[in-house]
């Protein structure tokens, strides 16, 4: 499956195996030489990512980085792996595994070994293992190095996962989509200082049953190292089971740890910030987190007007993930990227992580190629050199994330103010927010539900709940007073749920609202 060049990929991306001869062999991959066997473990893994946490950094300088520059996207797509020299190629059943050439936005090679019974041999790269087109600068190579690699389906019909650049990989979910994108690790994110991007340099693959894989790697970058081991199943969406030894060489002010990517152009609550014809554009619509307290929060993205961080308190996380809740395509109308069918990524911590808090960082975009969402757990212990963090966790990319007991919210929707029919009250908004009405079936205008809803600043009124009439959906409608525009542009935080007896009936719904957006809003409908 060819992936669009996005955000996610311009950026740039002495184990025993790693300082033995490297001596030309072709056995247990069809059509790649490999090295000399050496033994291998995810125990000798983490003992490398330690030492080397004791050293300098020592950054990857590219061979022939003027070559590589001019492998621009359209050439590097030219360039094609051969299918008779795929890992596993002549194995019934097993995942295959393809490798990516190096070009202009993936210049540092990576080394790649073969893992079996206690053994690992590194994959020897060859330009013959790939076809190349006459005319194209990557002729003109030596010895470039993997860039990376795409896992496959055991028919060798499908990418279902690829792992290229930086820290980052992609899965096609459950239905055949890639989207959005994971990391090993995220430093500074959306700080007042430049985000580090820790890389993945060295990857270690073993078979794993029903056509799965399991992947080992080295990350590595000016704070830190690390050691992953991700166990990888792919049978009607994508399972991960993540092992983490992280190792800080340096201070380090934002930890992320379980990072995932996204994008978030537009949706129903900032369609006026887009131009496009296209109702919606997003691989994600929201952030979902469930608190040890069992409390669900659903808080949807924004496309905020400058760089927003927030963070959320939650201390003994159960889950958290970057969803995609909208899955009509009469909502996208794209036959082309069929955003309705963008995987929802879960992560289930396993054990308990403690103190912390999970972190949104939004930036501002005016285009869909642009990843602009991130979220991560951020340890409450500081991030000091010499520290270690050993953690696992679930990732799952699947349709939708686990199952809840109360109503959850579907839908945002903002517009001017007031009453139809009467004159509109000046710089003032409506919110209209829809439930699912789970756990609400039988109850009406009359049964006592009741929305709380509180707001930083500026006026509330006209709180309603009730259900929709004809569906068995709920509805939430409120207005804010944002003020006149001369007041600033400092966020407004809102916070509401449904509460019928004093139980809560939803998730929490919380949201960032700028009065400069709804004031844009507000002129455009004037």
């Amino acid at each position: 499956m060819a992936l669009r060049p996005t955000r996610r990929d311009l950026l740039s991306a002495g184990l025993a195996a790693g300082v033995l001869p490297l001596l030309p062999r072709r056995a247990g991959a069809a059509g790649i030489a490999t090295g000399e066997p050496a033994p291998f473990s995810f125990a000798m893994l983490r003992d490398m990512a330690e030492a080397l946490a004791g050293q300098p950094f020592v950054p990857v300088q590219p061979a022939q980085a003027e070559i590589l520059e001019s492998l621009d996207y359209d050439r590097h797509n030219q360039i094609v792996y051969r299918k008779d020299a795929m890992l596993w190629g002549d194995v019934p059943g097993a995942a295959k595994v393809r490798f990516f050439h190096p070009g202009r936005y993936f210049k540092e090679p990576v080394a790649i070994s073969v893992v079996e019974e206690g053994e690992a041999r590194e994959l020897l790269f060859s330009r013959d293992l790939f076809e190349i087109p006459d005319g194209n600068p990557a002729l003109e190579l030596d010895d470039a190095g993997f860039a990376g690699f795409a896992v496959m389906d055991p028919e060798a019909k499908n990418d279902w996962m690829a792992v290229l650049g930086a820290s980052y990989f992609r899965t096609s979910g459950y239905s055949g989509q890639f989207g959005m994108s994971a990391r090993g690790l995220a430093i500074d994110s959306g700080g007042p200082g430049p985000e580090e991007f820790p890389r993945f340099t060295r990857f270690w693959l073993e078979q794993a049953p029903a056509g799965g894989i399991v992947i080992y790697a080295l990350l590595e970058s000016p704070r830190a190292t690390g050691a992953y081991r991700m166990a990888t199943a792919h049978d009607n969406g994508v399972f991960q089971d993540i092992e983490v030894a992280l190792f800080l060489r340096g201070q380090v002010d934002r930890l992320g740890i379980a990072p995932l990517t996204s994008m978030f152009w537009y949706g129903k609550n900032n369609h006026f910030v887009g131009p496009d014809w296209r109702p919606e554009i997003h691989d994600s619509d929201g952030l979902e987190m469930q608190l040890s307290s069992g409390e669900r929060i659903w808080r949807p993205l924004n496309n905020p007007p400058r760089v927003m961080a927030n963070s959320f308190r939650a201390d003994g996380l159960r889950g958290f993930g970057l969803a995609q809740r909208e899955r009509s395509f009469e909502e996208y109308q794209d036959d082309g990227v069929f955003y309705e069918k963008r995987a929802t990524c879960w992560i289930t911590p396993e054990g308990d992580w403690g103190p912390g808090s999970v972190m949104l960082v939004e930036l501002s975009t005016n285009d869909e190629i642009h990843d602009n969402i991130v979220a991560f757990w951020n340890p409450a212990a500081p991030a000091a050199p010499g520290s270690r963090h050993d953690l696992r966790y679930k990732l799952d990319w699947v349709e939708d994330s686990p199952p809840q007991s109360v109503a959850r919210f579907i839908a945002t929707r903002i517009g001017a103010g007031g009453v139809p029919g009467q004159p509109r009250p000046a710089n003032q908004v409506k919110f209209v927010c829809d439930l699912d009405g789970k756990g609400l079936e039988g109850m009406d205008r009359s049964s006592g539900v009741e929305a709380v809803v509180e707001a930083s600043r500026g006026e509330l009124s006209l709180i309603y709940a009730y259900p929709i009439a004809t569906t068995d959906r709920w509805r939430v409608t409120f207005d804010l007073g944002i003020g006149p525009p001369d007041q600033g542009d400092e966020p407004i935080d809102l916070r509401m749920y449904l509460r019928h007896e004093g139980q809560a009936m939803s998730e929490t719904w919380l949201y960032q609202a700028f009065p400069s957006q709804l004031h844009r809003l507000l002129s455009e409908r004037a």
